[in-house]
């Protein structure tokens, strides 16, 4: 039986108030009150001539985020990674009939799922979503898919080349979408429950902090959202970022000026 008190935290804040929050996170807590699960999805917004899809992508997150909420937690026994293709392949029949899912740029989004029990923690992370898992010594180890960081940059700034040379393909980067396969692409890692004191679940734009603006590596990222909670986080990388704006430097490498950000925090 677990005991004590579990503490969760889930802060989610758009990018630009005028357009939709294309983040979704949740934390399932199954009725025996055995274990959990987090989600979090950072949708890939599309560019301005659509994706040969009817839906939006807060759509598509909120479906694929629903399915992955409640197969994790109904489905205690089966792998992350197939919890991921059961709700890819859930989500891609809710609009197979009126949308061309074969697209490169159908709705999709980055995935980071974790599940606890009493005996084990497993993480499954996808593309650029981040997993930090906190011992109770402190010690904090991310979980990452580094295979988007890996690319040049160069290549990066052609949208062209993104969609067709190198997102979910092989020496590219994957993200969920429409196939099923995908989902074993994903990073995954199984730790013991006595291992983990804490976790917490990032999308790239709350990431900032650590990634982008260097005011901290993982462990003072996640000392930070313990001490002073999870809207304190985004609300240092919104100043980051006005303070880059009125200062007059360049993106550094930011697609938006603003991102969306979502934290999702649990202390076990």
């Amino acid at each position: 039986m677990q005991t004590g008190v579990m503490r969760t935290e889930l802060v989610s804040e758009a990018g630009d108030p005028a357009r939709p929050n294309e983040d979704f996170a949740s934390i399932g807590l199954p009725a025996s009150g055995q274990g959990g699960s987090l989600v979090l999805l950072d949708g890939v917004t599309p560019p301005p001539d659509g994706a040969g899809c009817l839906h939006s992508v807060p759509w598509f997150t909120a479906r694929l985020g629903g399915a992955l909420t409640e197969l994790t937690v109904s489905l205690p026994d089966v792998p992350l990674a197939e919890a991921l293709a059961l709700a890819i392949t859930r989500t891609a029949g809710a609009h197979r009939e009126s949308c061309d899912l074969s697209h490169p740029r159908t709705p999709q989004a980055t995935v980071a799922l974790a599940r606890w029990s009493p005996r084990t923690v497993e993480c499954l992370v996808l593309c650029d979503a981040t997993l930090l898992l906190t011992a109770p010594d402190g010690t904090v180890t991310p979980v990452r898919d580094d295979r988007l960081a890996r690319l040049p940059r160069a290549l990066l700034r052609s949208a062209e080349t993104v969609d067709g040379t190198l997102r979910n393909r092989e020496g590219g980067f994957f993200t969920a979408a429409a196939d099923p396969a995908v989902a074993a692409r994903a990073v995954t890692v199984s730790v013991p429950r006595e291992e983990v004191g804490s976790l917490a679940g990032l999308s790239d734009g709350a990431a900032r902090w650590t990634e982008l603006f260097r005011q901290g590596d993982w462990t003072a990222l996640s000392a930070l959202v313990g001490r002073e909670g999870a809207g304190a986080l985004v609300r240092r990388v919104r100043d980051l970022e006005r303070a880059d704006d009125r200062a007059g430097r360049p993106l550094l490498g930011r697609a938006k000026t603003h991102d969306d950000a979502t934290v999702v925090c649990v202390d076990l």
